[in-house]
């Protein structure tokens, strides 16, 4: 099956490339990043030995949409996408907390409250819930990131006596990541869906705060259907959702956590195909339309000579 795995671009004015577990991302000059979304998957901070066809095509179209949804709300770093899978924009000065919305007790929450905390970065979780129900009102929990590992939980007191980010501006994206959960909140009802979670990534252009990195995709958020929510909830069964959490189940079954000494399973082209498939569900179900399929034929030089045509713009 096709993919793109990766790239090996040198464009003009080219300071740097980074790969990420997904994308590659390429530095033109002082303030202008490229950012390729390569098929790439990963789990529990690994990549997959096998990408995934199309993938990168539905976060950069997904993260695209949500991008120009959103501006209204907050300025963001996209200037142009000359590609299925590439955004370009300006190169922000990263901030370093990750800013978690949490509208339902699911996934790290619920293991923590489960755990017995009442407590998750510093933010209360009332008494008497069960996993999946919704909070009086979305909690917003933040996370440092980490270099390497996992990145850790950190409560706004903290963020402030350290240092990472001075009081205003925090209340600022406090106040932004909730108006952006709200949005999408409302853009996923409109679907069928519920955004259960997400994270928002912020960065400084000349000063002022902006919004970077994907919004409001499979990889960085959690839907689940609406029309089986309360069924579900009232029933005790895991929920009907869209995320790549069933990835992540798949090699909790075959004995991988990312753990030392967890063998990485084999992926059948089988299980490969049936990964492009929920992710063009995915793709359907968020945004309302089928997937144009990208042409993998020449792909590395068709993205290549996009992007340089849009640097000589």
């Amino acid at each position: 099956m096709n993919a793109l795995t990766a790239t090996h671009f040198q464009f003009p004015g080219q300071t740097a490339i980074y790969k990420g577990k997904v994308r590659d991302v390429y530095s033109i000059g002082e303030d202008q990043l490229i950012i390729v979304a390569c098929d790439r998957i990963s789990a529990f901070d690994h990549i997959l030995p096998k990408s995934i066809p199309f993938k990168g095509q539905i976060l950069t179209e997904v993260a695209s949409m949500f991008l120009d949804l959103t501006q209204d709300i907050i300025p963001n770093w996209k200037q142009a996408q000359p590609d299925a899978q590439v955004t370009m924009g300006r190169k922000c000065q990263p901030i370093a907390v990750e800013f978690v919305v949490r509208g339902y007790l699911t996934g790290h929450a619920w293991r923590e409250y489960k755990s017995g905390k009442r407590t998750i970065c510093g933010v209360p979780m009332p008494e008497g819930m069960v996993e999946n129900q919704a909070f009086p009102q979305p909690i917003l929990t933040p996370a440092t990131k980490a270099e390497t590992g996992h990145d850790e939980d950190i409560s706004y007191e903290d963020i402030i006596a350290r240092g990472i980010v001075e009081k205003s501006l925090l209340d600022k994206l406090y106040q932004v990541s909730f108006s952006l959960f709200q949005r999408g909140t409302e853009f996923a009802a409109k679907q069928g869906l519920i955004l259960v979670d997400t994270k928002y990534e912020f960065g400084l252009w000349q000063g002022e705060p902006m919004l970077i990195d994907e919004i409001h995709t499979p990889d960085s958020s959690r839907y689940f259907y609406a029309d089986t929510y309360q069924e579900c909830l009232s029933k005790g069964q895991a929920q009907r959702q869209l995320s790549k959490e069933f990835v992540r189940e798949w090699l909790i079954s075959q004995g991988f956590q990312g753990r030392d000494g967890d063998q990485m399973p084999e992926m059948s082209d089988e299980w490969v195909e049936e990964i492009s498939l929920r992710y063009q569900e995915l793709y359907r179900v968020v945004t309302g339309k089928e997937l144009m399929k990208r042409d993998y034929q020449n792909i590395e030089q068709i993205i290549e000579t996009s992007i340089n045509n849009q640097l000589q713009s």
